[in-house]
């Protein structure tokens, strides 16, 4: 032994012998709770060593080293064995053990007095550099599927026929529907913009619509029109704002008097819609014109749908009364925020037709689900569907007449003027958790893709994605159109179907038909109500960004502290993979959760390569149903008055009460943990891939979203490494071959080869942009326009901009 030992070696000395000491007995008691929950034995037995290590330490003891040496090398061997060459299993399991190894290596010479200088020396430089090779391999890229046989370009021949309309046709001038054209492509022909200049794309204007919102729900989640020389934008609580195109300055603004009492999960205006009138020679962006030959349409957070002459802003007298009609007709009770419109109204030929949000988890039986139909000049109602009553969908009056807490059509969807359909994607009855109070014809139209006559509102066909669904699998992103070539010349009218739960199924527009086929598969059965458990359930034989099944070697963490308190819980959990009931006796984990797969952000299509390109979540939620006397007595009460400004806004169903139900419903929604916000599945959390649409294959796939505005416990790491992060927002496809995007949680827009799959550009935004970007060209010059105002469950910051970018003028 060395007799002498400096002050410093002396300190660090007992501070390494504190801190290994109390991660052992975490460690020990954390890992005989998951013994005896029947988990791995490596934590419990790594605790030990670590007490014995520190131990050691503590009395300067030279077996401290073999204690530690160990450990070192069980944990090396046990982190080959769990994770492979797999590098965010490495994290979790190694990055805190080399740590102690570089801060014990440096203590060498105070517990061997025989260790030679070079031997004192070489040892922290050597786990230095591993170190060092360690945090540069977490900014190479990870879980990428390189591009492989990317289809050539050619003259469009997915582009989707539906029939004669300003909306029709492959937008690049104009942008004159949320998804580009009423097919929903989010494509343009617009080709200015390269991936050989993108790099040079710098913003042009940027302006400001609405209010920054002062609460604790944000989120409006806007992609804006644009229609001759004018970008038409919706903000906090549906201010409406004219910009002029090409420089972004104000022409009008339009405030329609809603108050945030209003506001339901988030104050989202997905988009607006546009009609001009068929009969009306006047052109876009024309000076002068009839009044309201051209109309801006747009639904409210109140449930009002209200229409606007686009050039000037003012009301169209001439629609309902003053120029709006309200959806809360002959619906009986209704609640403040219970009820809002947060996508766009949909025109199909003279038709509008408005779904509605009916908020989740408060009361299982609150207002009904209809979606309806009016004239668009007059505002007459024409038909109202209800999921509840599919057949029989004539206008009708007075209170209570439809079923309360019926399903609603909560997100964005599309039609088809040729064909006369409108494609409803349909959601669960109020109680998501719980099917046995939904009728029988709620259970086969919901969840579902579901096609109805445009003129009449009778169904043509329904397709289900989920049978009784009790995992909130309610399809969240608008259906994109295509046709798609048959080899005798013909073209099959086709609809592209993305769901939560990450299967993508192609189906023939005009039947519901599949194209690729479907296949119903065994499930796991029991949970609360295990005689409404569907046996199989039908997955897509085209595709699905779904990834396998979770094991307990897939929890995560920054150390194997919080990845161990992670396995605890997933030993704690009923999880027998995919669609595992939930129960009141234990936890379940659904994976994907309820914000996975493909939710509201929808696809893009690139009809010239026949690319899908979809920006999807993999992150699981941790659920539990809850008796309803243990609701009770946790205080968990329906609110009236949904939006609280002085509450912290929750995710949906955490701590939900689902009155009128035998059980409340609590969502650990991304399955986080409490105490340093980090997810417990292993990264990416997020990401974005190309499919073709000829047979689904991959073309390439890679993580969406950099750490650079995450971390543990809420911060920032500033960090540019591609973890894949949470995603909500789509993308937009341009000819010549660039993926726009922003989505991810880091604030970023970015610009991805389409070919490659690779990010070629970005740039910082000014708050957080959970919405899609639109592309158009104004006076000879392309646009690229984001808005970008933050979420709240995403945790990006709020804001109110409008962000226009461009090549520099020549």
């Amino acid at each position: 032994m060395n007799t002498s030992e400096s002050a410093l070696a002396r300190w660090g000395r007992r501070l390494l012998a504190l801190v290994l000491g109390l991660f052992g007995l975490f460690m020990v008691v954390g890992g005989a709770w998951l013994i005896s929950l029947g988990g791995n034995w490596y934590y419990a037995i790594a605790g030990l060593l670590s007490i014995a290590s520190a131990l050691g330490l503590a009395r300067r003891s030279p077996r401290a080293t073999l204690w530690f040496g160990i450990l070192f090398v069980l944990t090396l061997v046990w982190t080959i064995w769990e994770s492979g060459a797999d590098y965010w299993g490495w994290v979790p399991r190694f990055a805190l053990i080399l740590i102690f190894a570089i801060a014990f290596s440096f203590l060498l010479p105070t517990l061997h007095a025989r260790l030679s200088r070079g031997t004192a020396r070489a040892v922290p430089l050597a786990l230095v550099a591993a170190f060092i090779v360690a945090g540069c391999l977490a900014f190479v890229p990870h879980h990428v599927t390189a591009a492989s046989n990317v289809p050539a370009i050619a003259d469009n021949p997915f582009v989707a026929d539906t029939g004669p309309a300003v909306e029709s046709g492959l937008p690049s001038t104009d942008w004159p529907a949320y998804g580009g054209n009423q097919a929903a492509q989010r494509y343009t022909s617009a080709s200015q913009i390269t991936p050989a200049n993108v790099k040079d794309l710098k913003v042009a204007w940027t302006a400001t619509v609405g209010d920054i919102p002062s609460d604790t729900r944000w989120g409006v989640q806007n992609t804006p029109l644009k229609i001759g020389n004018m970008v038409y934008v919706c903000g906090y609580l549906n201010k409406v704002s004219a910009l002029d195109a090409a420089t972004g300055e104000h022409k009008w603004d339009f405030d329609p008097g809603i108050t945030a009492a209003s506001v339901p999960y988030t104050p989202s205006c997905r988009s607006m819609s546009y009609y001009e009138d068929p009969t009306s020679a006047s052109a876009p962006g024309a000076t002068t014109s009839a009044m309201c030959n051209r109309r801006i349409i747009f639904g409210t957070l109140d449930a009002r749908v209200i229409e606007l002459d686009a050039q000037t802003g003012q009301r169209c007298t001439d629609f309902g009364k003053n120029g709006e009609v309200s959806l809360t007709e002959d619906m009986g009770k209704v609640y403040h925020g219970y009820v809002s419109i947060t996508s766009p109204p949909v025109v199909i030929r003279d038709t509008i037709v408005v779904g509605h949000t009916t908020v989740d988890g408060q009361r299982a039986f609150g207002p009904a689900g209809v979606t309806k139909a009016f004239n668009v000049k007059t505002g007459e109602l024409k038909w109202a569907w209800d999921a509840a009553a599919p057949n029989d969908p004539a206008p009708r009056k007075g209170d209570d007449l439809y079923k309360r807490g019926s399903p609603d059509v909560w997100t964005s969807f599309t039609g088809d003027n040729k064909l006369g359909l409108v494609f409803l994607p349909v959601a669960n009855a109020s109680g998501d958790y719980y099917s046995s109070t939904r009728s029988a014809d709620e259970n086969k139209y919901s969840p579902s893709l579901t096609a109805l006559d445009v003129e009449t509102g009778m169904p043509r066909w329904t397709f289900q994605n989920t049978h009784n669904d009790v995992w909130d699998y309610d399809p969240g992103s608008p259906p994109t159109l295509l046709d798609y070539p048959q080899a005798d010349g013909s073209k099959v009218p086709a609809i592209i179907f993305p769901t939560k739960n990450g299967e993508f199924y192609v189906l023939n527009r005009e039947t519901g038909k599949s194209l690729f086929g479907v296949e119903e598969r065994p499930v796991p059965q029991g949970g609360f109500e295990p005689a409404a458990r569907s046996k199989t359930q039908p997955f897509s034989k085209f595709a699905s960004v779904a990834q396998p099944d979770l094991t307990p070697a897939s929890m995560w963490g920054i150390t194997p502290l919080d990845q161990l308190v992670c396995r605890i819980q997933f030993a704690q959990a009923d999880y027998r993979g995919k669609f595992t009931p939930p129960d009141v006796t234990k936890p379940i984990i659904d994976y994907p959760g309820y914000n996975g797969g493909v939710d509201w952000g929808g696809v893009a299509f690139d009809p010239a390569r026949g690319l899908i390109i979809a920006n999807y979540n993999d992150m699981p939620n941790y659920t539990r149903l809850v008796p309803r006397k243990e609701a009770d007595k946790l205080g968990w009460k329906a609110k009236d008055v949904l939006n609280d400004p002085v509450a912290d806004a929750k995710a949906e169903g955490a701590g939900d009460p689902q009155e009128g139900i035998p059980v409340a419903v609590d969502v650990n929604a991304g399955w986080q943990l409490k105490f340093t916000g980090m997810l417990c599945k292993e990264p990416p959390y997020g990401g974005i891939r190309a499919i073709d649409i000829r047979d689904g294959r991959t073309v390439w796939d890679r993580p969406l979203g950099t750490a650079r505005e995450n971390g543990p416990f809420g911060l920032p790491t500033g960090l540019p490494i591609d973890i894949g992060t949470p995603n909500n927002g789509g993308s937009v496809v341009t000819k010549s071959g660039l993926i726009f995007i922003a989505a991810a949680t880091d604030n970023l827009i970015r610009a991805i080869d389409i070919t490659t799959g690779k990010t070629i550009w970005s740039a910082t935004l000014p708050a957080g942009a959970q919405a899609m970007p639109m592309v158009y060209e104004q006076d000879g010059r392309e646009y690229v326009v984001i808005t970008a105002t933050g979420h709240h469950f995403m945790h990006t910051p709020k804001g109110n901009y409008v962000v226009a970018y461009a090549l520099p003028k020549h």
